[in-house]
């Protein structure tokens, strides 16, 4: 028999019992379902912590001194050039604190600083710190190397300023003796709660009118996710060859760890759940032929009276058994990306469906369908011809 003729003897029994061919691919259609839900609302949920944790610095690192009894302890002026030179290395910028205190106006007491530092910053900080600008706008390079300012979140509270205004002179404070503008004020920023209690100034103010001789006391290092570790691992001998011990960096982000471990656990979770749903449906596929075996005795035995070889009548079950299974698989994986879909944008969360869950819910529900078909199939073709008529 030619394929079309095999495909459309298997339909011959899906067509005469609907409904029960009907409830079979609803059956295998809900384990389909149910593998592809719990593949697609993970996977989009981990899109969406993956979304969060990358706002939290998953990939970020941060470097200072060594804390020591006296407190001398400063990173070289020329380890911000070589960090850069690290190849997994994305970005790096630097602030470096200063014994300037900030006031409100001349007339406040010039020893009240509010509790505020006055950093000297490098133009590439508001990208490396993922950084928005609240009202204003960021440092121009001609500002970096004036006397203006920007300031954190907390410092603007603390200062007073809540707008700054659109128009006319920009208000200002004032640091030490001297007047500096107000071009800025940031919002909060997670990944760095230090910037968000600081006056920042640019680096060649800070040189000119501060007394800062070019030494970072903090630099920001993003790098690629994959290799943050071995990133760390080199960062002190990069940073002060001379002197690594004077070097501390950061851990690895705690959100980083917990990317990981949940990438893990969603892993072992869908495995698992897959193979069930898979089960369910064989078991599924493979009870309804069996029954579909036994009611038909007749229908064999006559086809075999006729001539029919063992090897169709095989064949015939096989080719029923695969249509079952794939209509479920089809009906269960459209059923299962509509459901994954439906909750994603119920929760705000990215629609992802993992492709593998979609090749296993169309092939997979097939393969396993066959399977299941197998013991009926190789059942029937050992009926002899008096034996199924007898029993008819």
């Amino acid at each position: 028999m030619s394929p079309l003729d095999l495909l459309g003897l298997g339909l011959v029994g899906i067509r005469t019992r609907r409904a029960r061919a009907a409830l079979s691919v609803l059956g295998i259609a809900i384990g389909i379902a149910t593998m592809v839900v719990v593949t697609g609302i993970p996977a989009s949920s981990q899109a969406a912590l993956d979304r969060e944790l990358a706002a939290l610095g998953a990939d970020m690192l941060q470097i200072v001194p060594t804390q020591s009894q006296d407190d001398t302890t400063v990173l070289p002026a020329e380890s911000v050039a070589m960090v850069r030179r690290i190849a997994p290395v994305t970005a790096v910028s630097a602030t470096a604190g200063t014994a300037a205190l900030v006031r409100r106006s001349d007339r406040t007491d010039p020893r009240d600083g509010s509790g505020l530092t006055v950093r000297a910053t490098r133009p590439d900080l508001l990208g490396v710190l993922d950084a928005r600008v609240r009202a204003g706008h960021w440092l121009t390079p001609v500002e970096q190397g004036f006397p203006a300012v920007v300031l954190g979140a907390v410092a603007a509270s603390r200062l007073g300023f809540d707008e700054l205004p659109r128009t006319g002179p920009p208000p200002q404070v004032i640091i030490g003796r001297r007047w500096f503008a107000v071009t800025g004020i940031l919002d909060p920023i997670p990944l760095a709660p230090d910037v968000d209690r600081s006056v920042l100034v640019g680096w060649a103010t800070a040189t000119e009118h501060l007394g800062f001789k070019g030494n970072p006391t903090t630099i920001y290092v993003r790098a690629e996710e994959s290799a943050v570790e071995a990133v760390r691992g080199v960062l002190p001998a990069t940073v002060d060859p001379a002197h690594p011990e004077n070097v501390s960096v950061t851990r690895p982000s705690e959100a980083l760890a917990a990317k990981r471990a949940t990438e893990a656990t969603f892993s072992v979770l869908l495995l698992g759940l897959a193979a069930v749903a898979l089960l369910v449906g064989g078991v599924g596929v493979a009870n309804t032929m069996v029954v579909s075996v036994l009611e038909r005795r007749s229908e064999i035995g006559l086809r075999r009276a006729l001539g029919s070889s063992r090897g169709q009548i095989r064949a015939q079950f096989l080719t029923e058994a695969a249509v079952l299974a794939a209509l479920g698989g089809l009906t269960g994986t459209v059923l299962g990306v509509l459901l994954t879909a439906g909750y994603a944008a119920a929760h705000g969360w990215p629609f992802v469906v993992p492709l593998p869950a979609l090749l296993t819910g169309l092939a997979g529900s097939t393969l396993v369908g066959i399977v299941a078909g197998v013991y009926p199939a190789v059942s029937a073709s050992r009926l002899t011809p008096t034996e199924a008529l007898a029993s008819s």
